[in-house]
């Protein structure tokens, strides 16, 4: 506490939430609960799917697997602090409010980096089909999560001890639902500027090199599936490629309209879009794995069977 006592008058932080009205407390509470639950029940089925079926053992599923446990970890850091605040207790402390930050910021960037090391995996299984085995092997996979756990959690360290350096006067009030860059940088009585210039520098760079990623894996598939001859060729390996798609849509698309925007711009508005990537996102990705992959819900099915044998009186 002596460190926060140095670097700041404020001890703790109130965090308005989504809505100040009293009435709407339970209904959100309901709510936000459920799709909790539901992100978490989703996630653990598809954990525990993969890891129980033989035929799971690929690379494309060992990296779903740890994006589904990311999405645990990240929903965890957010929505029980949200039921809380539901129920009245708003305020969270100077160190607690860091760090929320610094795991959101962590575990958001590993998804990011997972999401773009899975359409890397497409890429090889696509475009260089013969030496799949060897280019993805199991090695090179485990190196893959590593950096992208690894590197996202450097970032986030960076940013949150810049955060710390700030002073916080008077105005403790955070008008969001988390502890978040923008609106605590809005409440600093101090400079902000080298904190702006490392975000737009150095967080652009984190954030947009693997959409990049992404983006160029996606434009070889798309190149080398046209020049598959068969339309059910085609549509093959279209469909191994639309449930990574529609989830980098929702993530990528919430976070770049939340991030590549100055500081001055942001408002109450951008809820729904953080919304979107934080808590959204993790409940739909098991969904949209397991809805469009035959595989996927053929595994889900024999881990369901097999927990109702057990359960079945002998």
């Amino acid at each position: 506490m002596e460190r926060v006592n140095q670097t700041s008058s404020v001890s703790e932080f109130i965090l308005l939430g989504l809505s100040s009205q009293p009435e709407d407390q339970k209904p959100l509470f309901i709510l936000f609960l459920t799709m909790y639950l539901v992100t978490i029940t989703g996630n653990l089925l598809i954990i525990l799917a993969i890891h129980s079926d033989p035929q799971l053992q690929t690379p494309m599923y060992f990296f779903l697997s740890f994006l589904s446990f990311t999405d645990i970890c990240f929903t965890t850091t957010i929505v029980p602090r949200m039921l809380l605040s539901f129920l009245s207790e708003k305020t969270i402390s100077y160190a607690g409010c860091l760090t929320q930050m610094y795991f959101i910021y962590a575990l958001g960037n590993t998804d990011s980096y997972l999401l773009a090391v899975m359409a890397l995996d497409r890429y090889v299984a696509i475009c260089d089909p013969f030496h799949y085995v060897t280019t993805m092997n199991h090695h090179r996979c485990v190196l893959l999560v590593a950096f992208s756990c690894s590197l996202p959690h450097l970032h986030s360290l960076l940013h949150t001890l810049l955060l710390n350096r700030l002073t916080f006067c008077d105005n403790n009030v955070i008008h969001h639902f988390l502890c978040d860059l923008s609106p605590l940088m809005k409440l600093s009585c101090s400079s902000t500027f080298l904190n702006e210039i490392v975000i737009m520098s150095e967080g652009s760079v984190v954030l947009v090199t693997p959409f990049l990623c992404i983006t160029f894996s996606y434009i070889r598939i798309l190149i080398t599936v046209l020049k598959i001859p068969s339309a059910a060729g085609k549509r093959k390996a279209f469909s191994t490629c639309g449930s990574h798609l529609t989830v980098v849509t929702l993530f990528y698309g919430s976070i770049f309209y939340v991030y590549l925007q100055p500081l001055s711009t942001y408002t109450a508005r951008d809820h729904i879009a953080t919304l979107v990537y934080t808590v959204l996102t993790s409940m739909l990705n098991p969904f949209i794995y397991s809805l469009r992959n035959k595989d996927l819900k053929q595994g889900l099915r024999k881990l369901i069977g097999r927990r109702k044998s057990q359960a079945a009186p002998s």
